[in-house]
């Protein structure tokens, strides 16, 4: 498995923190808040699949661009960017050895709880 980092979804991820559509929940909240499966088609169904990789950090470039399995590391619920699947993706990120797709993660970690508004 090839998995690079998606510098769309970096980029959107990075406007959503500048735009405060963010939520500050805790590392253990991501089970929880992360899209079920009917909320990720539904999603698909409505928005496509260019719009639905902006909420995935990481692509593994061996597996076909419209498939689920093509994007990995969701970050939020398609509405905001969650302070919890950043930690998460940020841990299995650095599990895996990602090191692109960590540094990147940290730096939205950082730029999320350094934002104070």
């Amino acid at each position: 498995m090839t998995v690079k980092l998606n510098k769309a979804a970096f980029d959107h991820a990075k406007e959503l923190v500048a735009k405060g559509q963010t939520a500050k929940d805790e590392r253990d909240d991501w089970s929880e808040h992360a899209p079920t499966a009917d909320e990720e088609n539904a999603y698909l169904d409505k928005h496509g699949w260019d719009e639905y990789g902006l909420w995935y950090l990481g692509l593994d470039t061996e597996l076909d661009e419209e498939t689920k399995g093509h994007y990995k590391f969701p970050y939020g619920d398609f509405r905001r960017l969650h302070r919890c699947g950043v930690i998460s993706a940020e841990s299995r990120a650095a599990q895996n050895d990602y090191d692109h797709i960590t540094k990147a993660v940290a730096e939205l970690h950082e730029l999320l709880d350094g934002d104070h508004s």
